[in-house]
């Protein structure tokens, strides 16, 4: 029997119009929950590993969240990129339920995935801006340009123009009056 080919084109259709409620879904759902960090935490002690040269460990993190109640969507998005995981963060104070977070911090993962989905469906708020900060800054990395006082700075000062613009003033001063030498690659 052969296939009836108006079926069969119906079916891709169906597929497709599916495929693209699904990406609609994933984009709107992190222009609302997700977050893009890009974070630097004091090393002093690891300056002799090939990473921390500086004293300082850039590190990078996508995450969503939500409350427990909707922890089963934070699945679906770990399903849907197929990276990450979902994680819970216990709370006891005055409310009600815990709160989980998807999250994705390996940057292969990160530049590999997560990165070319949302310049291929950019988001609609200003999140948008911090997503092409936190990509700018992950190429940075990848690039090796952290290993050095003068990357490093740079990848400091666009990570203070995202998300709530926190300044990172005394990193900026013990790295502009720091003698750091520079790697050789």
């Amino acid at each position: 029997m052969v296939p009836d080919l108006l079926q069969l084109d119906r079916q891709n259709q169906l597929a497709e119009n599916s495929r693209e409620r699904l990406i609609g879904w994933v984009t709107g759902f992190v222009d609302g929950e997700g977050c893009f960090s890009i974070n630097f935490i004091r090393q002093p002690n690891r300056v002799s590993r090939r990473g921390y040269k500086t004293g300082l460990q850039v590190a990078h993190e996508f995450t969503v969240t939500q409350g427990a109640k909707s922890a089963d969507s934070l699945q679906l998005l770990a399903e849907f990129f197929g990276v990450g995981a979902v994680y819970i963060n216990n709370r006891y104070d005055n409310h009600r339920e815990h709160i989980y977070r998807y999250c994705v911090r390996k940057r292969p993962d990160l530049l590999q995935v997560i990165v070319p989905f949302f310049e291929r469906y950019p988001l609609r708020t200003s999140k948008q801006h911090d997503f092409m900060k936190f990509a700018q800054c992950l190429r940075l990395v990848q690039e090796r340009s952290h290993l050095t006082t003068e990357g490093l700075i740079e990848i400091l000062e666009i990570a203070e123009t995202m998300n709530h613009r926190k300044t990172r003033t005394a990193i900026k001063k013990m790295l502009q009056t720091a003698t750091i030498p520079t790697p050789t690659l």
